[in-house]
């Protein structure tokens, strides 16, 4: 990468840019090469990078039908955590949040890693007991998690409803303190860059339209620039897993489902951790800029827009409203949605696949962004190896047919009122 004064940073600042280095090549295909990853997204780029640095695999490249950074991993609230029950999930994700912790370093690039912990509110005293569980199980896993009472969440977020009559009355929460937040955008260009300079191919606008398989082994895949051959593909496509597995005759336990987001006009600093509604699904952390950034739950049909439905965010808005009143007097900016694959438990795949040489990652439902790194480690070492890595095993496409299910329905973000 080429190195500039702080004198070049203005000139080219005040120049548009237009002497600026491109921060990763754009590549013509080659005809062949040992690994194709299909999908740009954040587990995508961090698979192909850990191919290169832990597994000295370079013939590498990653299509992308649309451009980088355009899916999921720019369409999120940002959230980091690992803050689950089940042993598969506590441990894959705290094994991610190391990677976070050293990401900055490791890619010579700042993503904003912000580890300002998140809670959880609960609203009875059934809650409470289940997030007592929920925080014993964690702290069995070294994981950090603190149980909090009514007047210690009061004294971190005063500006929630603690009123007598209020409707979802606070008893306390689930506090992860190493818990939250990230630049998405960061993560993107940080994985991307490193991958690039490693030699991997990042092919963008570059569209699958079939794949090339005989005998029960991947050959190759068919896209809209061209032919390509491969040893091996990892599909890594979020939201638009099914649409590939229908092109290899593929029909996998997911549904396509869009996730509202939304954030509000800036404000002065007020909140400096994640919280999370105990009574509904929603959530919300304040950005750098000052903006309240704020997520909630699905429209109720599938669907592939990436934008927000008015009745679906009028739901996540009011659910905001009722834990914090204050939202109410704020203009909201901008909203959209994000593609997810939700799998019928709640926890991903991260897998070999009946056909040679084709690997799966999809499934991810509300937590794709905070696995970004331990997606993109265990799945570089599924592919490269042939094997799952301990940390994924859990993570087996044929749970479905066997029922060793990892029933956590998005826990680590909700929990229902008992």
């Amino acid at each position: 990468m080429q190195k500039y004064s702080v004198f070049s940073l203005v000139k080219n600042a005040l120049s548009n840019h237009e002497n600026w280095d491109l921060a990763w090549k754009d590549p013509t295909p080659k005809k062949e090469y040992d690994v194709v990853i299909i999908g740009g997204g954040g587990h995508g780029l961090a698979t192909a990078y850990y191919l290169a640095k832990e597994h000295n695999i370079n013939n590498v490249a990653i299509i992308e039908k649309g451009w980088i950074g355009g899916g999921n991993v720019g369409r999120n609230t940002t959230i980091i955590r690992s803050n689950y029950m089940h042993d598969d999930n506590a441990l894959f994700s705290e094994f991610g949040m190391d990677l976070w912790r050293r990401m900055s370093q490791d890619l010579n690039y700042n993503v904003m890693f912000s580890p300002r912990g998140i809670i959880n509110l609960a609203h009875s005293d059934a809650q409470m007991n289940i997030y007592a569980r929920r925080g014993n199980s964690m702290r069995l896993n070294g994981i950090d998690a603190v149980l909090l009472n009514r007047e210690e969440v009061k004294e971190i977020i005063p500006m929630a409803d603690f009123s007598e009559n209020v409707r979802f009355p606070i008893f306390g929460g689930l506090m992860q303190p190493s818990a939250g937040t990230a630049r998405h955008d960061a993560v993107a260009w940080g994985y991307a860059r490193q991958a690039d300079d490693m030699g991997v191919d990042i092919i963008q606008n570059c569209e699958v339209i079939g794949f090339d398989v005989s005998a029960g082994k991947i050959n190759g895949v068919r896209t809209s620039r061209g032919d390509i051959k491969a040893k091996k593909i990892g599909l890594c496509v979020a939201g638009s897993t099914n649409i590939l597995a229908e092109k290899l005759n593929m029909t996998l336990p997911i549904e396509t489902h869009l996730l509202q987001a939304c954030v509000s006009e800036p404000v002065k600093p007020v909140l400096d951790k994640v919280v999370t509604f105990g009574a509904g699904h929603f959530y919300i952390s304040q950005s750098d800029k000052g903006e309240m950034v704020m997520g909630g739950d699905l429209d109720g049909y599938n669907s592939y827009a990436q934008r927000g439905n008015l009745p679906t965010l009028q739901h996540v808005l009011t659910e905001g409203i009722a834990m914090m009143p204050f939202l109410s007097k704020l203009k909201m900016l901008r909203t959209w949605g994000g593609i997810m694959d939700m799998s019928m438990d709640g926890s991903p795949i991260i897998d070999k696949t009946h056909i040679e040489g084709l690997y799966l990652n999809c499934g991810w439902c509300y937590g794709g962004f905070k696995a970004t790194p331990a997606s993109g480690w265990t799945f570089a070492h599924t592919i490269a190896q042939d094997r799952v890595h301990e940390l994924n095993a859990g993570y087996s496409l044929n749970r479905f047919n066997t029922g060793h299910l990892l029933d956590e329905k998005g826990l680590g973000t909700k929990t229902w009122i008992s």
